[in-house]
């Protein structure tokens, strides 16, 4: 019955496109949509920026004007189908509609093509296009340039540029939709006492203030910091604190650290919060190991 299935369907399809049909004029094809890859900075993602391309394509033929046809001439009716771009096959009782396969449906055919494009009506070129890269756009982000891609066929319309967004790694942040995040490393001095430092943002150093008593993985928010989406939100900068451990100590120093251990040490204050409940869960262990 498959076969049945498909007559009907050519018989129903007949019947209704029949009307259509009728004074078909010959369209061109669309010309088809291109995508190009741009890489730009986290500093040019975030302002936005303008960027020159050379995009190669297929451009309308400037000596037939896209037509296809020597110049002085022009596309012709096609005889098979008188200009329809379908033709009817008679199969027994049925009357079935299909694409003429002498202008393949464009209802036209070129009997003196155009010499520079051989009656394809498009040539290859190299085309400049300015985009605007707006501020805010996130990596995988695409920018469409409408009308930017192939040149249609025989005066169809152009396709479609897409621009895709590359934003390289920045050295100091990292972004998370509209947040930047950043390591921030301080002295075992200004974590133990606070203090204010400097911290980059993207438009300058700002002051940020350290509480006494940080510890390392604490995470300081600058609010509005960030970068401002497309849509208008501004994100926060959130600073990660690594305290540091000092390197190359003098034997005076290593003396004076010396010193404070043992004053640490011989205090009832607990001063090492994160190593003392380390040190209770490690008995704690040990304890219900016990028989």
């Amino acid at each position: 019955f498959g076969g049945f299935g498909d007559v009907f369907e050519d018989i129903f399809e007949n019947i209704f496109t029949s009307g259509r049909s009728q004074g078909r004029q010959s369209r061109g094809q669309r010309g088809s949509d291109l995508q190009y890859t741009i890489q730009i900075s986290l500093e040019e993602a975030a302002s936005g920026k303008q960027v020159e391309l050379t995009i190669p394509r297929h451009a309308a033929c400037r000596t037939c004007e896209g037509s296809g046809a020597k110049k002085g001439s022009k596309p012709k009716n096609c005889e098979t189908c008188l200009g329809m771009g379908q033709v009817r096959i008679q199969q027994g009782f049925f009357s079935i509609q299909q694409t003429c396969p002498s202008c393949h449906g464009e209802g036209k055919v070129i009997t003196d093509p155009c010499p520079d494009c051989q009656g394809q009506g498009r040539v290859r070129e190299s085309k400049k296009i300015t985009v605007k890269i707006p501020a805010g756009v996130d990596n995988g982000d695409r920018v469409r340039v409408g009308g930017g891609g192939e040149a249609g066929v025989h005066g169809g319309g152009d396709g479609d540029l897409y621009v895709l967004i590359n934003v390289k790694p920045h050295p100091i942040f990292e972004r998370n939709q509209s947040d930047l995040h950043c390591e921030v490393p301080i002295s075992f001095a200004t974590a133990t006492l606070g203090g204010n430092i400097e911290v980059p943002t993207l438009e300058g150093r700002i002051s940020l203030k350290i509480p006494a008593e940080t510890q390392t993985d604490k995470t300081l928010r600058l609010r509005g910091k960030g970068i401002k989406s497309i849509k208008g939100h501004t994100g926060d900068l959130l600073c990660r604190v690594v305290v540091e451990t000092p390197v190359n100590l003098s034997r005076e120093q290593k003396e004076l650290l010396t010193q404070f251990q043992e004053s640490l040490d011989s205090s009832k204050n607990t001063h090492s919060p994160r190593s003392t409940s380390w040190f209770d869960r490690v008995k704690h262990f040990f304890e219900d190991m016990k028989f």
